[in-house]
């Protein structure tokens, strides 16, 4: 069942929803969506509301290193471990230089990382807390860190289910 508050924000007062499926926390203010929390990473929408045809777009402008930057700083990732939910070796990733752009098929998986965490910011609703869950043992996982299983799809869409359950509070 969705839940809804009064925020005031720029001295404006909306009203925030929270648990309808798929929508995550939004602020709507005139008829137009304001998010609350910017968990927007490589694009101005947030990935995780990106339709599967939004992300191919975004795929086919290509991701660049910059954009790859970008997701490393917000997750506090250092190149190893980007290169290990990559799965490709740290030069593919240090070699590239500012606007150019990342093969499609490493393209994919950086958009895949970044939805991860564009939709956990959304529901921990704080960045920090957020990137230390990625590195906490977690049961639902099997015992396993979602860092540890957020190198392939499989992983990444269990970690997603994860943070699915959790925002709408039947986690395991």
């Amino acid at each position: 069942m969705a839940k809804t508050r009064k925020i005031s924000r720029m001295g404006k007062t909306s009203s925030v929803v929270k648990g309808t499926k798929g929508s995550g926390m939004k602020a709507v203010a005139g008829g137009g969506k304001v998010y609350k929390f910017d968990f927007t990473i490589l694009s101005k929408k947030p990935e995780s509301h990106m339709t599967p045809i939004e992300k191919m777009q975004r795929l086919s402008i290509g991701i660049s290193k910059k954009d790859l930057e970008d997701l490393k700083n917000r997750a506090e990732l250092d190149y190893d471990k980007l290169a290990a939910l990559l799965s490709v070796t740290r030069s593919t990733l240090i070699n590239k230089q500012g606007s150019e752009k990342f093969n499609p098929t490493l393209g994919e998986r950086i958009i895949g990382l970044a939805d991860i965490y564009s939709y956990g910011y959304e529901v921990f609703e704080d960045e920090e807390r957020f990137n230390q869950w990625m590195f906490r043992q977690n049961t639902a996982l099997g015992g396993k860190t979602p860092y540890e299983i957020c190198n392939n799809q499989f992983g990444r869409e269990e970690v997603r289910n994860v943070i699915g359950r959790i925002d709408y509070g039947v986690y395991s």
